[in-house]
Formats: C-alpha cells, sequence, structure tokens
C-alpha cells in the first residue's frame, strides 16, 4: 500500500524493444514506498531508460508495471504527475549559462505551470512569489544545497558548481514539486568515496521523509537492493547464471500519443531483479550498442 508521499514500484516482466532490438527486458521490481533502489548495469544496458519508462517518459513495450497505484505504459501521463527526475543527463540537465538562484527560479516557476494546480495561477503575483521562495529553501534543506557556501552565493554560476553541488541542485529542483518518487541517473559518476557516501546519505535522507527512490550508480552500498540490467540476476549465496542474450539499442515511443496497453513479451529469458547485495556477474558476456539508448534518450527529452 502507498504511503501519502511515497509511491510503491512494482514492475513484473517488464522491458522495453525498438526496431534494433532490446534496450532492457524481463525487468522485476517490488519497492515499497520510501525505499531506495540502486540500479547497476554496463554502459549502454538501458538503465536510463528504465528509469524514463519507471517515470512515465518513455513507453515501455513488454510487460507492466505498476507506480503509485498507476499502471504503466496505460497511465504514463499519471505517473508523470506523482514521479521527478533528478540528474539524467541529456534529459534535464542543469542549464549553465544560468546562475543557481536563476536556476532555482526557473525550476519553481515550470513546476507551478505545467505540473502545479490552475487555481495557483490566478493567485495575487506577491503571494505565487512568497510561495515560490518557501518551496524553494525547503527544496535546498532536504538536499542539503547552502547557498551561502558556494563562491559567490545565489549568484554562483551553474558552470562553476562542484559534481556533488550540481547533483544536490538537480535534486531541490526535482523535490519542488513534492513528488513521491525520485529518480536519478549517474549518481555517483566523478565522486569521491566521500562524495558517494553523502551523496547516499542524501537519498537516505529523502527517503526517509517518505519520497521513492531509484538511483543509477556503479556500486550501490551492501544495504541497497538492486535492480540490475545487461547481466542475469544473481544472489550473494547462488551461482552465477549464463550469459544473456546480447542487448541492443531500441527507439522507444514516447508518451506524445495517448497511452495503450502493451503486449507482454515472454520469450526472454530473466536478466533482472531487486535481490539486495548482488555484485555484477563479470563472468556473463553482455554486447551493447549505445546509439540505440542514445536515440531513445532524444526521443524522452520531448516527453
Amino acid at each position: 500500500m502507498d504511503s501519502p508521499h511515497g509511491a510503491a514500484v512494482k514492475a513484473e516482466d517488464f522491458g522495453l524493444k525498438g526496431p534494433r532490438g532490446w534496450v532492457f527486458r524481463n525487468t522485476a521490481i517490488d519497492a515499497a514506498p520510501g525505499s531506495i533502489t540502486a540500479v547497476e548495469g554496463p554502459s549502454g544496458s538501458g538503465r536510463t531508460c528504465l528509469l524514463l519508462a519507471l517515470t512515465g517518459r518513455m513507453k515501455p513495450t513488454a510487460g507492466h508495471a505498476e507506480v503509485g497505484g498507476h499502471r504503466l505504459p496505460k497511465k504514463m501521463a499519471a505517473v508523470r504527475r506523482i514521479a521527478a527526475l533528478g540528474p539524467v543527463s541529456g534529459v534535464n540537465d542543469l542549464d549553465q549559462a544560468l546562475t543557481v538562484a536563476e536556476q532555482l527560479r526557473e525550476g519553481a516557476l515550470l513546476q507551478r505551470r505545467y505540473e502545479g494546480p490552475v487555481r495557483a495561477l490566478l493567485r495575487p503575483r506577491g503571494e505565487r512569489r512568497a510561495s515560490a521562495a518557501a518551496r524553494i529553501e525547503e527544496a535546498l534543506a532536504v538536499a542539503g544545497l547552502d547557498l551561502a557556501t558556494l563562491p559567490k552565493g545565489p549568484r554562483t554560476s551553474v558552470r562553476d558548481l562542484e559534481r556533488l553541488e550540481s547533483v544536490r541542485l538537480s535534486v531541490a529542483i526535482a523535490l519542488l514539486g513534492d513528488p513521491r518518487l525520485l529518480a536519478l541517473d549517474d549518481l555517483d559518476l566523478k565522486l569521491s568515496d566521500a562524495e558517494r557516501a553523502e551523496a547516499w546519505s542524501l537519498l537516505r535522507a529523502i527517503a526517509a521523509r517518505g519520497t521513492t527512490v531509484f538511483a543509477v550508480c556503479s556500486e550501490a552500498p551492501q544495504d541497497i537492493p538492486v535492480v540490475r540490467t545487461g547481466t542475469p540476476a544473481r544472489t550473494p549465496d547462488a551461482k552465477p547464471d549464463s550469459a544473456p542474450a546480447a542487448e541492443t539499442d531500441a527507439k522507444p515511443e514516447t508518451d506524445a500519443e495517448p497511452e495503450t496497453d502493451a503486449e507482454p513479451e515472454t520469450d526472454a529469458e530473466p536478466e533482472t531483479s531487486t535481490k539486495p547485495d548482488a555484485k555484477p556477474d563479470t563472468n556473463a558476456k553482455t554486447e551493447t550498442n549505445t546509439k540505440g539508448t542514445d536515440d531513445a534518450l532524444a526521443e524522452a527529452r520531448r516527453a
């Protein structure tokens, strides 16, 4: 059952296939509200596309998932209303030409314009500004970004932020809409060990408030359940499975058109799981082609 803030996420035989083959397939997920799930796998194995599909921004073609009681792929628009993206390269990159304050104001404006209730647009301008300022302040506090510590305070250019500061800023913008599901890509990219620990502490704090979190990473902490793409599922006490079928790229449909139920694919061998403490299977032979993933991300930007 869903909590008031977090969204339960369940998936069965979830997959996405395009003209050039599978991006990801046979994904099984069972995440409780307010939990953290890591997504691991080789580059080009569909990690980012899985996040986009679970947040209603990319249309799956096999199996089904349920996010906050909304079934995918039929209810993609409903899922988008309760799910937010943290940093996802190539989809919602920060604008390097803006200052941090400008980026936050833009995020608040877009959230109010496209995600907030229509009646909010009818309130007096001063009231709208005060409300936006309060939401920004709260989101920054949760994300752990203190503007006073930046080189030029709120006027610091986005391009001058350290990697972890950029992650915190992206998370703060995502939290402006009070999402029930938060998804982040490449969480630990270019972070030191100490910074990775800080990033995971941030996600734990967000989950503790009730928000469900999914994060793509190279290696999750031991206590975080893992969904793996591109390699067979493995538990700590199990022997490695045989190598999976090769995954190739795809160009999935986006949610620009009305969503309809997708026919499940049933002939694929399991490749992903949500077992905690799973480690990569270094003996599995995985063929990837990132061109199709790039095409899929290009389509997702239009969602």
